[in-house]
Protein backbone atom coordinates (compact mmCIF):
# COMPACT_ATOMS: atom_id res chain seq x y z
CA UNK A 1 0.00 0.00 0.00
CA UNK A 2 1.45 3.25 -1.33
CA UNK A 3 0.85 7.02 -0.24
CA UNK A 4 2.10 8.60 -3.30
CA UNK A 5 3.29 5.61 -5.49
CA UNK A 6 5.12 7.77 -8.52
CA UNK A 7 7.37 9.27 -6.14
CA UNK A 8 7.81 5.85 -3.19
CA UNK A 9 8.27 3.48 -6.82
CA UNK A 10 10.61 5.79 -8.64
CA UNK A 11 12.35 4.36 -11.75
CA UNK A 12 15.77 4.88 -9.61
CA UNK A 13 17.72 6.10 -12.78
CA UNK A 14 14.70 8.90 -12.57
CA UNK A 15 15.70 9.10 -8.94
CA UNK A 16 18.66 9.68 -9.13
CA UNK A 17 18.37 12.50 -11.99
CA UNK A 18 16.27 14.22 -9.71
CA UNK A 19 18.17 14.00 -6.29
CA UNK A 20 21.04 15.89 -8.58
CA UNK A 21 18.97 18.60 -9.61
CA UNK A 22 17.91 19.14 -6.45
CA UNK A 23 21.23 19.08 -4.78
CA UNK A 24 22.56 21.37 -7.32
CA UNK A 25 19.44 23.96 -6.60
CA UNK A 26 20.17 23.59 -3.11
CA UNK A 27 23.78 24.02 -3.02
CA UNK A 28 22.83 27.49 -5.13
CA UNK A 29 20.24 28.58 -2.77
CA UNK A 30 22.79 28.11 0.37
CA UNK A 31 25.51 29.79 -1.08
CA UNK A 32 23.26 33.05 -2.04
CA UNK A 33 21.51 33.11 1.11
CA UNK A 34 23.53 31.38 4.15
CA UNK A 35 26.70 33.18 5.16
CA UNK A 36 27.75 30.19 7.11
CA UNK A 37 27.31 28.28 3.67
CA UNK A 38 29.13 30.76 1.72
CA UNK A 39 32.09 30.79 3.57
CA UNK A 40 31.89 26.82 4.23
CA UNK A 41 31.73 25.84 0.25
CA UNK A 42 33.89 29.40 -0.68
CA UNK A 43 36.67 27.13 1.91
CA UNK A 44 36.49 24.17 0.34
CA UNK A 45 36.47 25.26 -3.32
CA UNK A 46 32.34 24.10 -4.24
CA UNK A 47 30.29 26.09 -6.41
CA UNK A 48 26.80 25.51 -7.56
CA UNK A 49 27.47 24.71 -11.14
CA UNK A 50 30.74 21.93 -9.99
CA UNK A 51 28.54 19.58 -9.10
CA UNK A 52 28.07 17.41 -11.90
CA UNK A 53 26.83 14.46 -9.80
CA UNK A 54 25.83 13.03 -6.95
CA UNK A 55 29.32 11.37 -6.16
CA UNK A 56 30.40 15.58 -6.02
CA UNK A 57 28.65 15.93 -3.16
CA UNK A 58 31.68 13.97 -1.03
CA UNK A 59 33.27 17.34 -1.92
CA UNK A 60 31.22 19.17 0.53
CA UNK A 61 32.23 19.75 4.07
CA UNK A 62 30.21 18.19 6.86
CA UNK A 63 27.23 20.22 8.97
CA UNK A 64 27.40 19.43 12.69
CA UNK A 65 24.95 19.74 15.59
CA UNK A 66 27.36 22.35 17.23
CA UNK A 67 26.74 24.73 13.83
CA UNK A 68 23.28 24.83 14.65
CA UNK A 69 24.42 25.78 18.26
CA UNK A 70 26.94 28.13 17.46
CA UNK A 71 24.49 30.09 14.63
CA UNK A 72 21.64 30.22 17.19
CA UNK A 73 18.81 31.22 16.85
CA UNK A 74 18.09 32.06 12.85
CA UNK A 75 21.87 32.70 11.37
CA UNK A 76 21.34 28.81 9.03
CA UNK A 77 17.67 29.75 8.04
CA UNK A 78 17.55 30.70 4.16
CA UNK A 79 14.59 32.75 4.02
CA UNK A 80 13.39 35.43 5.92
CA UNK A 81 11.70 35.05 9.04
CA UNK A 82 8.45 36.37 7.57
CA UNK A 83 8.28 33.25 5.53
CA UNK A 84 8.59 31.15 8.66
CA UNK A 85 5.52 29.95 9.74
CA UNK A 86 6.75 27.72 12.36
CA UNK A 87 9.64 27.05 14.62
CA UNK A 88 10.81 24.03 16.66
CA UNK A 89 13.18 23.85 18.99
CA UNK A 90 15.19 21.18 21.14
CA UNK A 91 15.22 20.86 24.67
CA UNK A 92 18.81 22.32 24.72
CA UNK A 93 19.74 20.20 27.68
CA UNK A 94 23.64 20.00 26.43
CA UNK A 95 23.79 23.52 25.55
CA UNK A 96 21.42 26.18 23.43
CA UNK A 97 19.03 24.20 21.69
CA UNK A 98 19.00 23.92 18.41
CA UNK A 99 16.28 25.30 16.35
CA UNK A 100 14.44 24.81 13.05
CA UNK A 101 11.85 27.11 10.88
CA UNK A 102 9.97 25.93 8.54
CA UNK A 103 7.88 27.29 5.38
CA UNK A 104 4.58 26.60 3.92
CA UNK A 105 6.32 24.42 1.74
CA UNK A 106 8.04 22.85 4.52
CA UNK A 107 4.92 21.50 6.50
CA UNK A 108 3.52 20.16 3.55
CA UNK A 109 6.96 18.30 2.55
CA UNK A 110 6.40 17.07 6.40
CA UNK A 111 2.85 16.28 6.28
CA UNK A 112 3.72 14.36 2.60
CA UNK A 113 6.46 12.26 3.76
CA UNK A 114 4.84 11.57 7.37
CA UNK A 115 1.33 10.54 4.98
CA UNK A 116 3.80 7.33 3.28
CA UNK A 117 5.12 6.84 6.77
CA UNK A 118 2.11 5.64 8.47
CA UNK A 119 0.64 4.57 5.05
CA UNK A 120 3.82 2.36 4.81
CA UNK A 121 2.67 0.87 8.33
CA UNK A 122 -0.68 0.29 7.13
CA UNK A 123 -2.61 3.11 8.19
CA UNK A 124 -5.70 4.12 6.25
CA UNK A 125 -8.62 7.02 5.88
CA UNK A 126 -10.70 4.45 8.02
CA UNK A 127 -8.16 4.84 10.99
CA UNK A 128 -8.31 6.02 14.69
CA UNK A 129 -4.89 7.12 15.48
CA UNK A 130 -3.88 8.13 19.40
CA UNK A 131 -0.82 10.33 18.86
CA UNK A 132 1.01 10.09 21.79
CA UNK A 133 4.41 11.74 20.85
CA UNK A 134 4.83 15.06 22.70
CA UNK A 135 3.25 18.35 21.32
CA UNK A 136 5.02 21.56 21.06
CA UNK A 137 8.45 22.37 20.21
CA UNK A 138 9.15 18.81 20.11
CA UNK A 139 8.27 17.93 16.83
CA UNK A 140 7.19 14.19 16.81
CA UNK A 141 3.45 15.09 17.96
CA UNK A 142 2.69 17.69 15.09
CA UNK A 143 4.90 15.83 12.56
CA UNK A 144 2.56 12.49 13.33
CA UNK A 145 -0.51 15.06 13.60
CA UNK A 146 -0.40 16.45 10.05
CA UNK A 147 0.53 13.14 8.15
CA UNK A 148 -2.75 11.87 10.18
CA UNK A 149 -4.46 14.61 8.71
CA UNK A 150 -2.99 14.01 5.38
CA UNK A 151 -4.46 10.80 5.19
CA UNK A 152 -7.70 11.43 6.50
CA UNK A 153 -7.47 9.56 9.46
CA UNK A 154 -9.07 10.59 12.79
CA UNK A 155 -6.39 11.77 14.65
CA UNK A 156 -6.56 12.12 18.51
CA UNK A 157 -3.99 14.55 19.86
CA UNK A 158 -3.27 13.16 23.44
CA UNK A 159 0.05 13.71 23.10
CA UNK A 160 2.15 12.35 25.84
CA UNK A 161 2.12 11.75 29.50
CA UNK A 162 -1.45 11.24 31.96
CA UNK A 163 -1.72 7.72 31.00
CA UNK A 164 -4.30 6.34 32.38
CA UNK A 165 -6.23 8.82 30.46
CA UNK A 166 -4.14 7.50 27.68
CA UNK A 167 -5.92 4.40 28.18
CA UNK A 168 -9.37 5.45 28.82
CA UNK A 169 -9.14 7.37 25.94
CA UNK A 170 -7.62 4.35 23.58
CA UNK A 171 -10.44 2.29 25.12
CA UNK A 172 -13.43 4.49 24.81
CA UNK A 173 -12.33 6.50 21.24
CA UNK A 174 -11.21 2.39 20.11
CA UNK A 175 -8.16 3.52 18.75
CA UNK A 176 -6.84 1.26 16.11
CA UNK A 177 -3.48 2.97 15.69
CA UNK A 178 -0.75 4.17 18.42
CA UNK A 179 2.18 6.82 17.70
CA UNK A 180 4.30 6.55 20.78
CA UNK A 181 7.88 5.82 21.92
CA UNK A 182 8.37 1.96 21.81
CA UNK A 183 9.08 2.39 25.82
CA UNK A 184 5.85 4.35 26.25
CA UNK A 185 4.15 1.61 24.20
CA UNK A 186 5.69 -0.90 26.95
CA UNK A 187 4.14 1.37 29.77
CA UNK A 188 0.72 1.82 28.96
CA UNK A 189 0.47 -1.86 28.46
CA UNK A 190 1.78 -2.17 31.62
CA UNK A 191 -0.47 0.14 33.77
CA UNK A 192 -3.25 -0.92 31.70
CA UNK A 193 -3.06 -4.54 33.22
CA UNK A 194 -1.97 -3.43 36.63
CA UNK A 195 -4.32 0.07 37.36
CA UNK A 196 -6.99 -0.41 35.04
CA UNK A 197 -7.57 -4.06 34.93
CA UNK A 198 -7.55 -3.98 30.81
CA UNK A 199 -5.61 -6.38 28.45
CA UNK A 200 -4.63 -3.45 25.58
CA UNK A 201 -4.93 -6.74 23.45
CA UNK A 202 -8.27 -6.70 23.52
CA UNK A 203 -9.06 -3.51 22.25
CA UNK A 204 -9.34 -2.46 18.94
CA UNK A 205 -5.59 -1.31 18.14
CA UNK A 206 -3.61 -3.31 15.54
CA UNK A 207 -0.62 -0.92 14.61
CA UNK A 208 1.87 1.00 16.25
CA UNK A 209 4.00 3.40 14.77
CA UNK A 210 7.17 3.88 17.00
CA UNK A 211 10.63 6.12 17.24
CA UNK A 212 12.26 8.99 18.42
CA UNK A 213 14.26 6.12 20.54
CA UNK A 214 16.95 2.74 19.15
CA UNK A 215 14.84 -0.23 20.23
CA UNK A 216 15.43 -3.73 19.01
CA UNK A 217 13.89 -6.59 17.73
CA UNK A 218 13.24 -8.03 20.91
CA UNK A 219 11.92 -4.96 22.12
CA UNK A 220 9.29 -5.11 18.66
CA UNK A 221 8.14 -9.18 19.91
CA UNK A 222 8.05 -8.06 23.09
CA UNK A 223 5.61 -4.94 22.28
CA UNK A 224 3.43 -7.42 19.75
CA UNK A 225 2.72 -9.72 22.24
CA UNK A 226 1.85 -7.68 25.46
CA UNK A 227 -0.28 -4.91 22.99
CA UNK A 228 -1.54 -7.22 19.83
CA UNK A 229 0.06 -4.89 17.62
CA UNK A 230 1.71 -5.08 14.57
CA UNK A 231 4.86 -2.50 15.60
CA UNK A 232 6.22 -0.91 13.02
CA UNK A 233 9.81 1.35 13.26
CA UNK A 234 9.81 5.08 11.91
CA UNK A 235 13.31 7.68 12.05
CA UNK A 236 13.61 11.24 11.95
CA UNK A 237 15.56 13.70 13.47
CA UNK A 238 14.33 17.81 14.31
CA UNK A 239 17.43 19.22 12.07
CA UNK A 240 16.17 17.45 8.93
CA UNK A 241 12.68 17.64 9.83
CA UNK A 242 11.49 15.62 12.34
CA UNK A 243 9.54 12.15 12.58
CA UNK A 244 9.51 11.38 8.17
CA UNK A 245 12.61 10.74 7.79
CA UNK A 246 12.74 7.03 7.00
CA UNK A 247 10.33 4.66 8.17
CA UNK A 248 9.80 0.59 7.45
CA UNK A 249 7.02 -1.05 4.79
CA UNK A 250 4.90 -3.87 5.57
CA UNK A 251 8.27 -6.44 4.38
CA UNK A 252 9.88 -4.64 7.98
CA UNK A 253 13.04 -5.33 5.86
CA UNK A 254 14.93 -1.83 6.41
CA UNK A 255 13.45 1.48 6.66
CA UNK A 256 12.53 3.02 3.66
CA UNK A 257 14.40 6.73 3.19
CA UNK A 258 12.02 9.18 1.83
CA UNK A 259 15.15 10.03 -0.75
CA UNK A 260 13.37 12.36 -2.90
CA UNK A 261 13.87 14.85 0.15
CA UNK A 262 16.77 13.53 1.90
CA UNK A 263 19.60 11.97 0.19
CA UNK A 264 21.30 9.54 2.44
CA UNK A 265 25.18 9.07 2.30
CA UNK A 266 27.08 6.42 5.38
CA UNK A 267 30.25 7.52 6.79
CA UNK A 268 33.48 5.93 8.75
CA UNK A 269 32.44 8.17 12.10
CA UNK A 270 36.31 8.50 13.04
CA UNK A 271 37.58 9.45 9.31
CA UNK A 272 34.32 11.04 7.24
CA UNK A 273 35.49 8.27 4.10
CA UNK A 274 31.78 7.86 2.61
CA UNK A 275 31.46 3.48 2.80
CA UNK A 276 30.21 0.90 0.61
CA UNK A 277 26.76 -0.07 0.26
CA UNK A 278 25.94 -2.74 3.55
CA UNK A 279 28.66 -0.96 5.59
CA UNK A 280 27.58 -0.14 9.09
CA UNK A 281 28.73 3.34 10.01
CA UNK A 282 27.18 6.92 11.10
CA UNK A 283 24.35 8.13 8.57
CA UNK A 284 24.98 11.49 7.15
CA UNK A 285 21.50 13.38 5.34
CA UNK A 286 21.26 16.34 3.10
CA UNK A 287 18.02 18.00 3.05
CA UNK A 288 17.38 18.48 -0.92
CA UNK A 289 14.30 20.52 -0.19
CA UNK A 290 14.19 21.94 2.70
CA UNK A 291 13.44 25.73 2.21
CA UNK A 292 13.55 27.09 6.23
CA UNK A 293 16.91 25.49 7.57
CA UNK A 294 18.06 23.41 4.67
CA UNK A 295 21.36 21.95 6.06
CA UNK A 296 24.42 20.02 3.93
CA UNK A 297 25.48 16.59 4.82
CA UNK A 298 24.26 17.03 8.69
CA UNK A 299 25.84 13.99 10.92
CA UNK A 300 22.71 12.67 12.53
CA UNK A 301 25.36 10.11 14.72
CA UNK A 302 22.94 7.37 14.33
CA UNK A 303 24.77 4.29 13.46
CA UNK A 304 23.03 2.23 10.41
CA UNK A 305 23.99 0.81 6.89
CA UNK A 306 22.39 1.85 3.63
CA UNK A 307 20.51 -0.93 1.37
CA UNK A 308 20.10 0.25 -2.28
CA UNK A 309 17.91 -3.40 -3.67
CA UNK A 310 14.21 -2.73 -4.50
CA UNK A 311 11.82 -3.70 -1.88
CA UNK A 312 9.74 -6.80 -1.96
CA UNK A 313 7.18 -4.73 -0.98
CA UNK A 314 7.77 -2.31 -4.49
CA UNK A 315 9.40 0.55 -3.17
CA UNK A 316 12.79 1.62 -4.60
CA UNK A 317 13.86 4.03 -2.53
CA UNK A 318 17.22 3.50 -0.73
CA UNK A 319 16.65 1.86 2.90
CA UNK A 320 18.13 2.16 6.33
CA UNK A 321 18.97 -0.37 8.84
CA UNK A 322 17.51 -0.08 11.89
CA UNK A 323 19.56 1.73 14.23
CA UNK A 324 22.25 0.06 15.86
CA UNK A 325 22.61 3.14 18.52
CA UNK A 326 24.53 6.25 18.02
CA UNK A 327 28.10 7.03 17.32
CA UNK A 328 27.99 9.82 20.09
CA UNK A 329 26.13 7.57 22.75
CA UNK A 330 28.25 4.71 22.09
CA UNK A 331 29.86 3.54 25.54
CA UNK A 332 33.57 2.65 25.16
CA UNK A 333 34.46 0.49 27.91
CA UNK A 334 37.85 -0.69 28.65
CA UNK A 335 38.16 0.04 24.69
CA UNK A 336 35.18 -2.03 23.64
CA UNK A 337 32.12 -0.58 22.05
CA UNK A 338 29.26 -1.48 23.52
CA UNK A 339 25.36 -0.19 22.37
CA UNK A 340 23.05 -0.18 25.34
CA UNK A 341 20.72 -2.13 22.24
CA UNK A 342 23.03 -5.05 22.62
CA UNK A 343 22.33 -5.23 26.20
CA UNK A 344 18.68 -5.11 25.68
CA UNK A 345 18.42 -7.47 23.47
CA UNK A 346 20.30 -9.90 25.15
CA UNK A 347 17.39 -8.87 28.18
CA UNK A 348 14.30 -9.60 26.21
CA UNK A 349 15.20 -13.29 25.30
CA UNK A 350 15.08 -13.71 29.12
CA UNK A 351 11.68 -14.75 30.03
CA UNK A 352 11.96 -14.19 34.12
CA UNK A 353 12.79 -9.91 33.61
CA UNK A 354 10.65 -7.12 32.86
CA UNK A 355 11.73 -5.25 29.63
CA UNK A 356 13.10 -2.37 31.81
CA UNK A 357 16.47 -1.83 32.75
CA UNK A 358 19.34 0.72 33.57
CA UNK A 359 22.89 0.98 32.66
CA UNK A 360 25.33 2.59 34.94
CA UNK A 361 29.01 3.31 33.93
CA UNK A 362 31.88 4.24 36.65
CA UNK A 363 35.07 4.65 36.87
CA UNK A 364 36.67 2.58 39.87
CA UNK A 365 40.49 2.61 40.67
CA UNK A 366 40.78 3.92 37.22
CA UNK A 367 38.66 1.57 35.57
CA UNK A 368 35.80 1.34 33.79
CA UNK A 369 33.04 -0.56 35.26
CA UNK A 370 29.54 -1.39 33.81
CA UNK A 371 26.75 -2.20 36.27
CA UNK A 372 23.02 -3.24 34.63
CA UNK A 373 20.15 -3.00 36.85
CA UNK A 374 17.10 -5.05 35.60
CA UNK A 375 13.69 -5.44 37.17
CA UNK A 376 12.45 -8.86 37.66
CA UNK A 377 9.11 -9.98 36.70
CA UNK A 378 6.18 -10.29 39.42
CA UNK A 379 6.08 -13.81 39.50
CA UNK A 380 10.32 -13.88 39.82
CA UNK A 381 10.64 -11.53 42.56
CA UNK A 382 8.70 -13.91 44.79
CA UNK A 383 11.07 -17.09 43.93
CA UNK A 384 13.47 -18.00 46.70
CA UNK A 385 16.72 -16.19 47.00
CA UNK A 386 19.34 -18.79 45.55
CA UNK A 387 16.54 -19.15 42.23
CA UNK A 388 16.78 -15.24 42.09
CA UNK A 389 21.14 -15.73 42.29
CA UNK A 390 21.07 -18.09 39.48
CA UNK A 391 18.87 -15.88 37.19
CA UNK A 392 21.65 -13.03 38.17
CA UNK A 393 24.20 -14.97 37.29
CA UNK A 394 22.58 -16.39 33.65
CA UNK A 395 21.97 -13.00 32.42
CA UNK A 396 25.48 -11.60 33.44
CA UNK A 397 26.92 -14.71 31.34
CA UNK A 398 25.06 -14.02 28.47
CA UNK A 399 25.48 -10.08 28.48
CA UNK A 400 29.46 -11.07 28.79
CA UNK A 401 29.60 -13.38 26.07
CA UNK A 402 27.68 -10.96 23.81
CA UNK A 403 30.27 -7.96 25.14
CA UNK A 404 32.86 -9.29 25.72
CA UNK A 405 33.53 -8.01 29.10
CA UNK A 406 32.82 -7.65 32.43
CA UNK A 407 29.60 -6.55 33.56
CA UNK A 408 28.15 -6.57 36.94
CA UNK A 409 23.94 -7.11 37.03
CA UNK A 410 21.79 -6.45 40.05
CA UNK A 411 18.55 -7.74 40.02
CA UNK A 412 15.82 -5.54 41.35
CA UNK A 413 11.85 -5.32 42.50
CA UNK A 414 9.22 -4.67 39.49
CA UNK A 415 8.36 -1.30 38.83
CA UNK A 416 11.47 -0.11 41.29
CA UNK A 417 12.92 1.89 37.94
CA UNK A 418 11.85 4.83 36.80
CA UNK A 419 9.43 4.97 33.92
CA UNK A 420 9.78 7.85 30.77
CA UNK A 421 6.72 8.78 28.78
CA UNK A 422 9.21 10.29 26.62
CA UNK A 423 12.26 9.30 25.76
CA UNK A 424 13.43 6.09 28.22
CA UNK A 425 16.79 6.96 29.40
CA UNK A 426 19.13 3.91 30.04
CA UNK A 427 22.56 5.05 30.66
CA UNK A 428 23.59 6.88 33.81
CA UNK A 429 27.58 7.54 33.39
CA UNK A 430 29.07 8.64 36.25
CA UNK A 431 32.51 8.90 34.87
CA UNK A 432 31.09 12.55 33.35
CA UNK A 433 29.99 13.67 36.97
Amino acid sequence: MYWNEKCECMDPRERERLQLERLRNLVARVSQNVPFYRRLLENAGVKPDSIKSLEDIQRIPFTVKTDLRDNYPFELFAVPLDEIVRIHASSGTTGKPTVVGYTRNDIETWAEVMARTLVSAGTTRKDIVQNAYGYGLFTGGLGAHYGVEKIGAAVVPVSVGNTKRQIMLMKDFRATVLCSTPSYSLFLAEVAEAEEQISIRDLPLRVGVFGAEPWSDRMRREIEEKLGVRAFDIYGLSEIIGPGVSAECEAQDGLHIMDDHFYPEVIDPKTGRVLEEGQTGELVVTTLTKEGIPLLRYRTRDVTSLNRCRCRCGRTSVRMSRLAGRSDDMLIIRGVNVFPSQIESVLLKIPEVAPHYLIYVDRVKNLDSLEVHVEVSDRTFSDEVKKLEILERRIKEEVESTLGIVVDIRLVEPKSLARSEGKAKRVIDRRQL
